[in-house]
């Protein structure tokens, strides 16, 4: 049996053509059929042409938006060991330790953060916190930037905004780019970031179309797509 959509829903869908939109459209579009109380997320979904079961095909990076998340800034608790537990303290980590740390998150399930950083010398003892982690979202890696010796530039980076994206088992990827109060030129901006990242994420085994569908929505609200000539001005940006 389907699910009875709500009268604000029925309203707010029903402002939105079943067409695609530019991106300078959308958003006004988005904001105009706002009806929750709160300061909703607005999110960024793309299907791209891969077959993520195929390593090579793998999508996957991290982006700064140009003018942050909003809301509250990140947790973030750094595994390191030495100098670099006090450099972490210094560069505004709200948790910072290392073996106890470690234990801490491995005996208690314990996730109280939004991002983990660790240095390079302690993804040892990190690796048993797989299982933990790991479904989470939350283990360390190279490739977005979260091992590393430079603690702090990865602390300050986390907290101005910077956002992971990676493509799921059906090809999609979904991404936060601010809330539906921040001005249309705010939301585009970092919303064509993203698209960018993505599209310079493509890899080389990926045959046929790379970006197949857009489509910008808000936590509440009606998804509308974007038309694909979007990802081309992204590029431009």
């Amino acid at each position: 049996m389907a699910k009875k959509l709500s009268k604000n829903l029925t309203k707010a869908r029903a402002l939105v053509e079943p067409r695609p939109y530019t991106i300078g459209d959308a958003i006004p579009l988005l904001q105009k059929a706002k009806y929750a109380k709160f300061d909703e997320t607005v999110d960024l979904t793309m299907r791209l042409g891969v077959d993520t079961r195929h390593a090579d095909q793998m999508v996957r990076g991290t982006v700064i938006l140009p003018h942050g998340l909003g809301g509250k800034s990140k947790v973030v608790a750094v595994i390191a060991s030495g100098e670099k537990v006090r450099e972490a303290e210094a560069a505004g980590a709200e948790f910072f330790g290392g073996e106890e740390l470690v234990e801490k998150i491995q005996k208690e399930n314990w996730t109280d953060f939004d991002a983990l950083i660790a240095t390079p010398d302690m993804m040892r003892s990190v690796g048993r916190l797989g299982k933990v982690l790991g479904p989470r979202g939350l283990m360390p890696n190279p490739k977005t930037g979260t091992v590393t010796t430079d603690v702090a530039a990865a602390i300050r980076e986390i907290k101005a905004g910077k956002v992971e994206f990676r493509a799921d088992k059906t090809a999609l990827v979904h991404v936060p780019v601010g809330k539906l109060s921040f001005d249309v030129q705010k939301l585009q901006e970092n919303a064509l970031t993203v698209i960018n990242s993505v599209v310079k994420a493509k890899p080389s085994a990926a045959k046929g179309k790379y970006i197949k569908r857009i489509v910008l929505s808000s936590t509440m609200g009606p998804g509308i797509e974007l038309e694909a000539a979007v990802a081309e001005v992204a590029t431009k940006a």
